[in-house]
C-alpha cells in the first residue's frame, strides 16, 4: 500500500512538471507573432516652466525653553515657546510609598498647555479710567430731541 501511494505521488508530480513548460509555450505562441517587443512611445523634451512664486525663510521665533529648578537642582518645570503656542513639562513626583517602576508611579506626565491668559488688573483699571471723565469735554455729548411736529 505505501509503495503504490508512493508510486502516485511521484507520477503526479512528474505529469505536473511536464506541463510547465507546455502552458508557458501555449502564452508565447499565442502572441502577436512579432519576436520583437513593441517600441515605446517617442518621448518629447519638455519647456522649463517659470520660476515657482513662493519665498521659503526660516522662522522668525524659534523656539524658547525656560527651566525652573529646585533648591537642590532638581527641575520642577520646563516652560516651552514655539511660534505662538506655550507649554509646560513637570515631573510626576511619586506619592506615598511607591517606589520607580512602580504601576503608580510611572513617571510619565502629559504637557499643560496654555490656552487662554486673563490680566484681571488691566480690566480694573479700563472701567475705573471709563467711570471718571477727567474733564467736561471728555463726557458724553447728547443730541437735543427732534422738533415736534
Amino acid at each position: 500500500m505505501m509503495r503504490t501511494l508512493m508510486a502516485m505521488v511521484v507520477t503526479a508530480a512528474g505529469i505536473a512538471a511536464a506541463a510547465m513548460p507546455l502552458s508557458a509555450l501555449a502564452q508565447q505562441s499565442a502572441g502577436n507573432g512579432n519576436d520583437s517587443p513593441p517600441r515605446p512611445p517617442q518621448l518629447q523634451p519638455l519647456e522649463e516652466g517659470e520660476e515657482p512664486a513662493v519665498t521659503i525663510r526660516p522662522p522668525d521665533n524659534q523656539g524658547k525653553i525656560s527651566e525652573k529648578r529646585a533648591p537642590g537642582g532638581r527641575v520642577t518645570e520646563i516652560k516651552v515657546t514655539s511660534g505662538g503656542s506655550t507649554y509646560y513639562l513637570k515631573p510626576d513626583v511619586a506619592g506615598g510609598s511607591t517606589l520607580p517602576g512602580d504601576a503608580q508611579s510611572s513617571g510619565l506626565r502629559a504637557a499643560q498647555w496654555e490656552v487662554l491668559e486673563f490680566d484681571l488688573s488691566r480690566a480694573k483699571e479700563a472701567k475705573e479710567a471709563d467711570a471718571v471723565p477727567t474733564d467736561a469735554t471728555d463726557a458724553a455729548v447728547v443730541p437735543p430731541p427732534p422738533a415736534p411736529k
